[in-house]
């Protein structure tokens, strides 16, 4: 199973690749539109990378259009990881 920090860089790692971020801005407290550059069609295609690579869907739409910063992803991210450990 992939530890929480391995899922935070991973994330950090496709975005980056995805939307050709500079990795060094991508800390926690980054925000996805403002600091990022991201838009809402690029938000769309971040879930379709994220979906591909973790293997799970993310269908909750008010907690992915609550999504402001790179934290809230990664927590957001992490608490699904678990929840799918737990159905397993």
């Amino acid at each position: 199973m992939i530890s929480d920090d391995q899922l935070r860089q991973k994330v950090v790692e496709v975005l980056a690749e995805e939307f050709e971020l500079d990795p060094t801005k991508m800390g926690p407290d980054a925000t996805l539109y403002d600091d990022l550059g991201l838009d809402s069609l690029d938000a769309v295609d971040m879930v379709v990378v994220l979906e591909k690579t973790f293997g799970m869907k993310l269908t909750d739409e008010a907690t992915l259009r609550s999504i402001r910063t790179m934290d809230d992803l990664h927590q957001f991210l992490i608490r699904l990881k678990a929840e799918k450990n737990t159905e397993q």
